[in-house]
């Protein structure tokens, strides 16, 4: 019974992998079930049953994920070729559909994104994914000697809802400071729970590993360094917006566990690849517990 359970839900997973691949093409119910191989006429019952949303939906939600990513944080695209990669044929019904979404105009989203509505609009999405969310176990994590990393940092202090406009201005400083990803490493610290009891409670660091001298150009940049030391290192692969559950592993079981004892330096992770640069279920985030 349980490996038949796996079975069902590998063939699910290979569904949602597909949609990531395949975000530009016609992703259709023939096409989709074909993937999973059930059959067509029960596919879209099945999809709901475990997701919790329908087919149509899945893919609308993770073509305009895609497309609200392009316009907050890049503009290497127009809002039309946008548009096309969401699987729209013109720039109206994109614009329609994008304001119906998220209460804004794709142009007016690019300027000044309101990211509360945006945050709701995905919580389907986000929750769809969890169903098939990967268990870690003991071999999944490594203890490794990190090296100290210097790093500039961009704080943020308060509501959640509001990180990404701290991100849009952290890619904006880091394109000008010209800290690719590629070549500067990228770090989060945590230094508040997810979701502490109060949003204003809410803290984390945004940082790229230099050893440049720091050119704010008028931001609250600040230079610093993650202290080197014995981690325990936990690799996520895919949908890495949500690393708590990898957090919650590395607390709850493998600490315990272990005989080791947490060092005084907040847990971190290292991103290594980013959305919609890769396919989200390709993108890979280490995270990082620090152990005396």
């Amino acid at each position: 019974m349980k490996a038949a359970l796996q079975n069902y839900r590998d063939r699910m997973r290979r569904v949602l992998d597909h949609i990531d691949r395949h975000l530009d093409t016609d992703l259709d119910l023939d096409t989709l079930s074909g993937v999973a191989a059930f059959s067509k006429f029960h596919f879209h019952r099945q999809f709901a049953a475990t997701f919790g949303l329908s087919v149509h939906r899945y893919v609308q939600l993770a073509r305009m994920k895609r497309a609200s990513y392009w316009l907050a944080y890049s503009d290497a695209q127009s809002v039309t070729e946008i548009a096309m990669d969401a699987g729209y044929d013109a720039p109206d019904a994109f614009a329609r559909a994008f304001r119906q979404r998220f209460g804004q105009s794709p142009s007016s989203f690019r300027n000044s994104p309101d990211w509360e509505p945006w945050l709701a609009a995905f919580g389907p999405l986000d929750n769809a994914r969890s169903k098939l969310m990967k268990t870690f176990t003991t071999d999944d994590v490594t203890i490794r000697d990190v090296p100290p990393t210097r790093v500039a940092i961009m704080e943020h202090r308060g509501d959640p809802a509001t990180l990404g406009a701290t991100i849009q201005r952290f890619i904006a400083w880091r394109r000008a400071a010209g800290l690719h990803p590629r070549t500067s490493p990228t770090f989060n610290v945590w230094r508040s729970e997810r979701r502490p009891s109060s949003p204003a409670a809410y803290s984390t660091d945004l940082c790229v590993g230099t050893d440049q001298p720091i050119e704010a150009n008028g931001e609250e940049i600040k230079a610093s360094e993650i202290p080197g030391g014995r981690c325990a290192v936990l690799r996520v692969v895919g949908y890495t917006d949500n690393l708590e559950p990898a957090a919650l592993y590395l607390y709850r079981d493998w600490l315990p566990a272990s005989g080791e004892e947490a060092r005084d330096f907040p847990i971190y992770c290292q991103r290594l690849s980013f959305f919609p640069e890769v396919p989200e279920h390709e993108t890979v985030a280490d995270v990082f517990l620090p152990l005396k």
